[in-house]
């Protein structure tokens, strides 16, 4: 097939218009359009190399991405029920999106018959998670297939199973500015590096697992001590769990949660909104927002979100002794329903996780711990001793000063 055909082919997309939306892809379609204009073609060329090569993909790799992550009208019903009448639309998509595909980067050189240099069409994946690995097992089948339409059950069934668009791409999110981001690199903490508190963490490991195989789960308040670890246990479970997606959500942004769990109900993924250092003022509304959430109201509660969220305030919302009803009281008759409500907030959980500071011992455990971690290879009574000093001369026996202490050392040690 020709460039020019094959463009024309790319502009009569129905459903999976989107996937060459974006630069690199309006490049190769400025590619096509332009063979007959060298100076034109080549300048497009340039661009869509820069492009696969800042993001590090080759071009099918690229391709098989968008379409595997594309966010249309059919993947979006899929995940509620079957939209046969997008069925024929689709099919005619993919046989264009295998003509695409099959135009791999060395025909693309070949069209452009240019004094240049060509990419690839696929780079090496390191990552080996479920997800990667179906994908490698459908790029193989489409790879085989004279028809991509052919495929079309095994490609919904990727989708219902993996989701799509960036909760598909990404794994932790920070919901900033009336939209959600996603981070590509979140902090890699790890279960494991965690110890002294083995109970709470055990508690939350079971309660997320529960989330994951779809059963009832609790939404949890992580309470204790500034420097426990509280919000390192909640990052470390994306670590522990592939299909888990966690949403950070600041205090500031807590009146859109109705809208964010909302988002989230009828999707594949499961999620943990994530609200670190909770606690609310007098005159706050946001845990109203949050109330909803917790009790639900007349919308039923999605099976797929909890809350998980860190204080070091057993009663969420401050009080004042001004707060206590007196008999010269004249402004709300019920005045000891108010405190009851707001002493009752942190109750709306479904579990309490209670983090107490750490003892000697319980500090002493963790520095062993991490500093095995960390191959730090020194005397057992100079190691707690020195800890004991940094404790004393810091922040006082925590998590948070043990891994200080030990990421301290490490560098000393090398230097």
């Amino acid at each position: 097939m020709d460039g020019k055909t094959l463009y024309r082919n790319c502009l009569s997309l129905l459903i999976y218009r989107a996937v060459l939306n974006d630069g690199i892809a309006q490049s190769f379609l400025k590619i096509l359009q332009n063979l007959d204009r060298p100076e034109i073609a080549i300048v497009s060329y340039s661009e869509w190399f820069s492009g696969l090569a800042n993001y590090r993909q080759g071009w099918r790799d690229y391709l098989l991405t968008r379409i595997l992550t594309s966010e249309n009208a059919f993947t979006q019903q899929i995940h509620q029920d079957n939209p046969a009448q997008l069925i024929e639309a689709v099919k005619h998509d993919l046989k264009i999106l295998q003509q695409v595909y099959e135009c791999g980067s060395q025909q693309i050189y070949e069209l452009l018959n240019q004094n240049t240099i060509t990419w690839c069409d696929y780079i090496d994946n390191s990552k080996n998670t479920s997800r990667d690995v179906e994908i490698q097992q459908l790029r193989k089948q489409l790879e085989s297939l004279e028809d991509w339409s052919i495929a079309l059950p095994e490609l919904t069934n990727f989708y219902r199973r993996f989701g799509t668009g960036i909760f598909a791409e990404y794994r932790a999110f920070r919901w900033q500015n009336a939209r959600l981001n996603a981070i590509a690199n979140p902090d890699p903490i790890q279960v494991d590096s965690l110890v002294g508190y083995e109970t709470q963490r055990d508690t939350l490991l079971q309660n997320t697992e529960f989330l994951l195989a779809g059963l009832p789960a609790l939404h949890i308040l992580l309470y204790g001590s500034r420097g426990s670890g509280k919000s390192s246990l909640v990052k470390s479970l994306l670590g522990q769990y592939e299909n888990l997606r966690l949403i950070e959500v600041p205090k500031s942004e807590l009146s859109a949660l109705p809208t964010i769990v909302e988002r989230l109900r009828d999707l594949p993924q499961k999620f943990v909104i994530f609200v670190d250092d909770l606690s609310f003022e007098e005159d706050d509304d946001a845990y109203k927002a949050l109330k909803v959430v917790l009790e639900g109201n007349l919308t039923a509660r999605p099976q797929n979100v909890v809350v998980y969220a860190t204080s070091n305030r057993r009663h969420l919302i401050r009080e004042f002794f001004d707060d206590r009803p007196r008999p010269r009281d004249a402004d709300e008759v019920h005045n000891w329903d108010t405190v009851q409500e707001k002493l009752s907030f942190s109750d709306r959980f479904g579990l309490t996780l209670t983090f107490e500071p750490a003892d000697q011992p319980t500090y002493l455990k963790i520095i062993h711990h991490l500093a095995d971690q960390a191959q730090i290879d020194l005397d057992s009574k100079d190691l707690e001793f020195r800890a004991l000093q940094w404790a004393t001369r810091h922040n006082g026996r925590s998590g948070r000063t043990a891994r200080q202490f030990i990421d301290f050392l490490k560098a000393e040690l090398l230097s």
